[in-house]
């Protein structure tokens, strides 16, 4: 097989251009194409007015070898890898011990999918509830104002990334194609199959809901456990070997494998394993807000005539600034068609995130404007000084909003002129529980109001509009990323000084975002498996 690529068409070509395209690049007849399949198709709208599909093909010809020698001087015809998942161990028969994973986010899903198709039948333990009990608890915070600490954005089966725009891609560097395993069990468990291909793939959270409940029947299918509010509340370690771990209502779970998989908000896990001494590091991290603008202005800035066209969707944007303060300004988590969400996990404070459904068609375009901030500059010190910097300022958020989980809001035009805004305008913020209006400038620390008040203007120059007096900032963005880094091995993912211990996903340091998280939990897998079969 082939892989062709850069084969640019129109956006409203007919399905046979594709196939012509082919012929032409390859330059051979109809009858000597066997088949072809669509790898990626990505979006090129430099010129607006003459927007392109880009494709990536895979192609059976027939002559292949033939074809390669006489097209060698082309560099966008080579042949197509092998992206088939190969498992890289089985359990012995009769084996007895049970590896245990905790949490069940994309991380933990994909650790616990793959153990139990290699044949480990993981136990796999989630301190919330299931998907659709969790999504229960968390409308009752958005419309009763009424927080689960236990059953939220943060906690629960499929994580945090069940409530956000649902994107599947990634920077990661990916040689083994372990992103393609991904979107393929993604794709059986019921999630569309466009995925597969187009540039810039996402589920949407209600379908989320879905592909997630039939992801943990499949592990329980091959024989895996997995447990609901089942918070682990210490582990065992002797000897620098992990042993087992305790639940909260004191049940033992003896194990010599535990992947911990617990998501970037499980701040009482994090201070648990830095009392039980496995090495725990402060990270980098960024904070800010939610910008909120008509979607329809996105739209035509992005795509000028073609905006609203449906072959498109709702467009998109990803923005940086670097300030003279030496800080950086950055769009975060862009949800297009989408809204903003309370994604607290602790009473007493407000946390903000983005969500789309698979639709994208909600009236305002959201995404993160945040600065990034590091231990050594921000919070020095500790290893879980991140914690308590975030919990000062959504605590200040929550104050700011007046002490009852709606967000302080600030419209952008008030907030660039340094003003309390007292009144909305076209922009009609989409956070609930509500947003109350405040000024935002003791909302976040002196160089991160300084920072986003300069990138603003310089964003509206990419984006004409962009800081129009009517958009709504809404605060506080403090979940960026995990605050710790649990180090692990580069060879074997254990960490650094606890045996059996395979610290992973976006909790550990190790991901961010579902895709990316995904894969850690693949590899994490493989290590022990690869482990227990020793």
């Amino acid at each position: 097989m082939l892989r062709i690529t850069d084969l640019k068409l129109p956006i409203a070509h007919q399905e046979s251009a594709l196939r012509a395209a082919i012929l032409k690049r390859l330059g051979i007849a109809a009858e000597e194409l066997t088949s072809y399949a669509i790898f990626k198709r990505s979006v090129d709208a430099r010129k607006k007015d003459a927007i392109l599909f880009i494709y990536s093909v895979d192609v059976e010809v027939k002559n292949e070898a033939a074809l390669l020698k006489r097209l060698k001087s082309d560099k966008h015809i080579a042949p197509a890898p092998d992206m088939d998942y190969k498992f890289v161990a089985r359990a012995p028969a009769g084996l007895k011990e049970r590896p245990i994973v905790i949490g069940t986010g994309p991380c933990g899903m994909f650790a616990g999918l793959l153990l139990a198709q290699m044949g480990f039948r993981p136990i796999i333990l989630e301190r919330g509830k299931s998907v659709r009990e969790r999504t229960r608890d968390t409308w009752d915070l958005w419309r009763n104002n009424k927080l689960h600490p236990e059953s939220n954005v943060q906690f629960g089966e499929g994580g945090a990334g069940t409530f956000s725009d649902g994107k599947l891609y990634s920077q990661i560097k990916d040689p083994r194609h372990l992103g393609r395993k991904v979107i393929t069990e993604f794709i059986k468990a019921g999630a569309p199959e466009e995925i597969l291909y187009v540039g810039r793939p996402h589920i949407g959270t209600f379908r989320l809901v879905g592909v997630v409940e039939q992801i943990r029947a499949a592990i329980e299918a091959l024989g895996g456990e997995i447990r609901f509010q089942s918070k682990v509340e210490d582990i065992d370690i002797d000897q620098g070997q992990v042993r087992g771990v305790r639940l909260a209502g004191g049940e033992y779970l003896a194990s010599g494998h535990v992947v911990l998989a617990v998501g970037h908000s499980a701040r009482d896990t994090f201070r648990m394993l830095f009392d039980r001494g496995v090495h725990v590091e402060a990270k980098p991290f960024s904070i800010g807000f939610r910008i909120e603008h008509p979607q329809a202005m996105i739209d035509r800035c992005r795509l000028g005539p073609n905006a609203g066209n449906p072959l498109l969707g709702a467009a998109d944007y990803k923005l940086v600034h670097h300030c003279n303060n030496g800080r950086s300004v950055y769009s975060f988590c862009m949800c297009p068609g989408g809204t903003v969400v309370a994604a607290t996990s602790e009473p007493g404070r407000v946390v903000t995130n983005g969500m789309s459904q698979y639709s994208r068609n909600e009236r305002n375009a959201n995404s993160g404007i945040v600065v990034g901030i590091t231990p050594e500059a921000d919070y020095p010190g500790h290893p879980l000084a991140g914690i308590e910097f975030q919990r000062k300022w959504e605590s200040r958020a929550f104050e700011l909003g007046g002490g009852t989980y709606e967000a302080p809001g600030q419209l952008v035009g008030d907030f660039i002129a340094g003003r309390p805004s007292t009144k909305l305008g076209e922009v009609i913020p989409s956070y609930a529980p509500g947003v109350h209006l405040c000024d935002l400038a003791t909302s976040l620390p002196d160089y991160a109001i300084e920072a986003i008040r300069e990138a603003l203007p310089a964003f509206d120059k990419q984006i004409k509009g962009f800081a129009m007096q009517d958009a709504v900032l809404t605060g506080v963005e403090t979940r960026t990323s995990s605050p710790v880094r649990i180090t692990r091995n580069d060879d074997d993912f254990q960490s650094l000084n606890v045996r059996g211990l395979y610290p992973a996903g976006e909790g550990a340091g190790y991901a961010g975002g579902i895709l990316s998280a995904a894969v850690d939990g693949i590899k994490v897998a493989e290590a022990v498996a690869l482990r227990m079969t020793q």
